[in-house]
């Protein structure tokens, strides 16, 4: 039975943006925010190259990055959303659960979620996302 955040957050209006070079690394967390929160926006990208040319022309609330990807790393990607988008809620999702990779991640304010990610992870992140957003 999936967790759900906070009704508030039901009510908000969320444009979320899931960056992972795995395509069922994607389905598997657009599965969770289906279940989660079923009426936000979810955009999707490939990779770092897809997600900077998805935010021009949009201004996503939350960013769930894959670490590992060819190009630019999530952490690379999370600095560059980070300038370009100062609010923007940021999560860095990977297996590499080294405390370096982990300590880079909140330098620069951004959350860490170990894959495999599971639902209730994710309903904990948006929570916090969701708060930190302050939409109500």
């Amino acid at each position: 039975m999936p967790q759900h955040c906070p009704d508030n957050a039901a009510a908000m209006s969320v444009t979320i943006l899931i960056v992972d070079d795995s395509k069922l690394a994607r389905m598997s967390v657009v599965k969770s925010l289906k279940a989660l929160q079923p009426d936000w926006t979810r955009l999707e990208a490939g990779n770092a190259e897809e997600a900077l040319a998805l935010t021009q022309n949009s201004n996503p609330d939350i960013a769930l990055l894959d670490f590992n990807m060819p190009g630019l790393d999530g952490l690379d990607l999370a600095a560059e959303l980070r300038d370009s988008h100062p609010r923007m809620v940021i999560a860095l999702i990977s297996a590499n659960r080294q405390q370096d990779v982990i300590a880079r991640a909140e330098a620069m304010q951004a959350s860490f979620l170990a894959k495999p990610l599971t639902e209730a992870a994710l309903a904990v992140f948006l929570t916090k996302a969701v708060d930190a957003l302050g939409k109500d």
